[in-house]
């Protein structure tokens, strides 16, 4: 089969340049394709005319799409070498070697694991059709059913396993529109929060394709997966593709879209899959963006910069030694690495509205942060720092991954950790986690100690519980507490001074002996209500077992303050934000 892909036999390496991508495209090998007399020529053509540079044919649990197309070039060049080629067959090989030369054509497939969560495996163009064939058979395929193209299979493998096996066959892991129908966010299924986890969180997940990656906000799949939850500490790549099932769009307003109607750009070396791959494994995301057509490109610094700060992202308008500002950077850079890791912008403000500054001498500025980081930061945390333009100016970027050698410090005796979107210096309590959690990975061992018993309430319930008839539906009902923010667990008066037991609701951890004097912002906060005293259960205005007690805006943020009974108590939660509610908690703020 003739060599397919744009810039192929260039001797000279070129420049880095923005390519269009759509790796979820049907062919009539499906059998919901909604045009099944389109041909491959159109579909190549059609690709063209949409401008893009790399494709996938991914019918449902086969290849047999790729494989006739194949099948029908290799039957041409066949007869061109006999020297047996028609007029038409010779226009149509023409057309086919043309197209081969501005759009790569990859090989690949949309597996129905368990449960009917969709996945998409991307392979190199070479790679054979009968070891795919093979993959598809070994995840579960009946071969009476590998040429159908049907996305209903029967029982097949479960969605881990086939991250793994497609990961070592050497392809892309795809989870197909991740955030709707289908998708291994499962967003209206009943599984259970850990299943989600591993489902999202997988090693061998590459990336996640999703349906909103175009829009903005915080309520995005793009920014829950951005590693800013505790639940789900990996940042995940979104990128987006069309699914098309037809050729071309019905209407504007349909939502059976065509070839190149939902894409994205990729920032690639060549047009290749090597590069390909390499990118979306990758760690640096504004490597990709979905593509609007005509519209202005999309500025990846611009796109974080509205989103804001956030427990992974931070900004700084100036790297000056005078005033602190470049203290508070290396400051970041601890905390992330000794949470989720993150990136850090300098050179502009983080309030959209300000006016971008930029790095004067950016190749100065950034050997001094290298310099520093090596001389000032001990273990030494893996951060690349390079520049971007944005807007016209020049602005730093520091991509911090998360340590593996915990804990890091700063000058050998301050250790910063991220809360929410702050960084702030760590007490005792979380210097003891991350050195428990550098020996948890370092030696792989399970904690054989008995788990903290759960502090009891600071209010006691006024209900009684009849645990005898609490069913399992009653229990599945159960409010479940938010996941960002604090709550003060117990409290013990020693010598005068009271201490406090906090809870992180963002990863659960218990940090004891904690005084009004030694609290930090939102600690400190929480800590004045309860000392204050709690409010009695008859003055909350419960709806159904879970209330809210105050609301208040902060940095553009607004910020709760909860309450929850359950068979345990009333819990009171401080500083909960919006990204740590589910459905219920929502639904409630917004009444």
């Amino acid at each position: 089969m003739a060599k397919s892909g744009r810039h192929r036999s260039s001797q000279t390496k070129p420049a880095r340049q923005w390519r269009r991508i759509d790796l979820h495209l049907h062919t009539p090998a499906s059998s919901d394709y909604q045009e099944p007399n389109i041909t491959y020529l159109d579909l190549l053509r059609q690709a063209e005319v949409r401008g893009l540079d790399v494709i996938a044919f991914t019918d449902h649990n086969t290849v047999a799409g790729y494989a006739a197309m194949r099948r029908e070039v290799e039957q041409l060049e066949l007869l061109e070498t006999l020297g047996r080629l028609k007029a038409d067959e010779k226009r149509r090989l023409e057309a086919y070697h043309q197209l081969f030369e501005k759009v790569l054509v990859l090989p690949a497939f949309e597996f129905t694991a368990s449960f009917g969560f969709h996945i998409l495996g991307i392979f190199p163009k070479e790679t054979p059709v009968t070891f795919l064939e093979h993959l598809l058979l070994t995840l579960g395929i009946p071969l009476s059913k590998l040429q159908d193209g049907s996305s209903t299979v029967g029982a097949t493998s479960d969605v881990l396993t086939v991250y793994r096996l497609i990961n070592e066959s050497g392809g892309l892991v795809i989870a197909a529109h991740a955030n709707s129908g289908n998708g291994v966010i499962m967003r209206g299924l009943d599984f259970g929060g850990q299943t989600r986890i591993a489902y999202t969180q997988d090693p061998y997940l590459h990336c996640l394709e999703v349906t909103d990656l175009e829009k903005r906000g915080r309520y995005t799949t793009r920014r829950f997966f951005d590693g800013s939850r505790p639940e789900y500490p990996r940042s995940m790549r979104c990128i987006q593709g069309s699914d098309a099932h037809r050729l071309v769009r019905e209407s504007s307003a349909s939502k059976n879209l065509g070839v190149g109607d939902r894409i994205t750009e990729v920032l690639l070396e060549d047009v290749s899959f090597e590069a390909l791959f390499n990118v979306l494994r990758g760690s640096d995301f504004s490597l990709t963006r979905p593509y609007r057509g005509p519209a202005k490109a999309i500025d990846f610094v611009i796109v974080a910069r509205e989103e804001g700060p956030s427990l992974v992202q931070s900004f700084h308008r100036s790297m000056a030694q005078r005033g602190g500002y470049f203290n508070r950077i290396l400051e970041d850079i601890c905390a992330m690495a000794n949470t989720n890791g993150g990136t850090v912008y300098i050179g502009l403000d983080p309030d959209p509205k300000e006016p971008i500054v930029g790095v004067r001498e950016t190749a100065k500025a950034i050997q001094m942060i290298k310099s520093a980081v090596n001389k000032r930061l001990t273990p030494e945390p893996e951060v690349t720092v390079d520049s971007l333009v944005t807007q016209g100016k020049t602005i730093v970027r520091l991509i911090v991954r998360p340590g593996n050698e915990l804990p890091y410090a700063i000058d050998d005796n301050r250790f910063y950790i991220r809360s929410e979107a702050e960084t702030t210096i760590a007490v005792r309590d979380e210097i003891v986690r991350l050195v428990e959690r550098a020996f948890a990975d370092s030696y792989s061992i399970q904690d054989d100690r008995p788990p903290l018993p759960e502090p009891t309430p600071l209010i006691a319930a006024t209900e009684p519980v009849d645990k005898e008839k609490k069913s399992k539906k009653a229990a599945a009902r159960a409010p479940i507490a938010p996941s960002t923010g604090v709550e003060i667990v117990a409290s013990e008066k020693r010598d005068g001074v009271t201490y406090h037991t906090v809870r992180d609701l963002r990863n659960g951890n218990l940090i004891k002996n904690v005084t009004r004097s030694s609290s930090r912002k939102l600690w400190h906060y929480a800590i004045l209500q309860v000392e204050k005293g709690p409010p009695s259960s008859s003055k909350i205005k419960w709806q159904g077992n879970i209330a809210v007690l105050d609301r208040r805006t902060k940095d553009n943020y607004v910020w709760y303050d909860l309450a929850m009974k359950d068979a345990k108590g009333i819990h009171l939660y401080y500083g909960v934000t919006d990204s740590g509610l589910n459905d219920e908690w929502l639904e409630l703020v917004n009444k």
